[in-house]
């Protein structure tokens, strides 16, 4: 049998994956995250795909991101502060989801007391690569914290380094 908090739960997961975000609310996510968050700019990280409950982004490769020259690998930092932006930005589309009834400028102004508590990553194979993937989800999203998991991948979809994240957003 179901209990009634597991239930609720798979009954929010199913109304944030019902929700569609309007082109005017992607775009203003993506001008704050790829141009107004300068960082990101810094380390090329790109948004390819939006939803309420998973966010795909991707950083080609340069000369001013490796970390190893004998090896050609990207650095450690490019990929911690990847996953975190990326954690932030999955954090920024389920709350979204939970205020459609609010305008576009709105959602996006509830962004701005948005910020990292705590990062974990693990490095499990060297990102060596022209290009990377990023990968995050919400896995709760609280009143005053969430929580998020976050995956960097080669662009084949070998997994090079994994993290987790808790984010204050209230």
């Amino acid at each position: 049998m179901t209990s009634k908090s597991t239930q609720s739960r798979k009954d929010a997961q199913a109304a944030a994956e019902s929700v569609q975000f309007e082109p005017e609310f992607l775009a203003g996510l993506r001008e704050i995250f790829e141009k107004r968050i300068t960082f990101n700019q810094t380390i090329g990280l790109k948004i390819r795909e939006i939803t309420p409950t998973l966010v795909h982004g991707h950083i080609a490769m340069r000369p001013d991101l490796i970390g190893h020259e004998a090896y050609q690998r990207i650095h450690g930092g490019v990929i911690s502060a990847g996953l975190d932006s990326m954690g932030g930005l999955a954090v920024m589309a389920a709350i979204a989801a939970r205020h459609m009834q609010d305008t576009p400028f709105e959602r996006l102004h509830r962004f701005s007391r948005l910020g990292t508590i705590d990062l974990r990553v693990d490095y499990m194979r060297p990102g060596i690569g022209a290009e990377f993937l990023l990968t995050a989800k919400v896995i709760r999203l609280g009143s005053r914290v969430a929580n998020t998991q976050m995956e960097f991948l080669s662009i084949d979809g070998e997994l090079l380094s994994t993290g987790t994240a808790a984010y204050i957003v209230s």
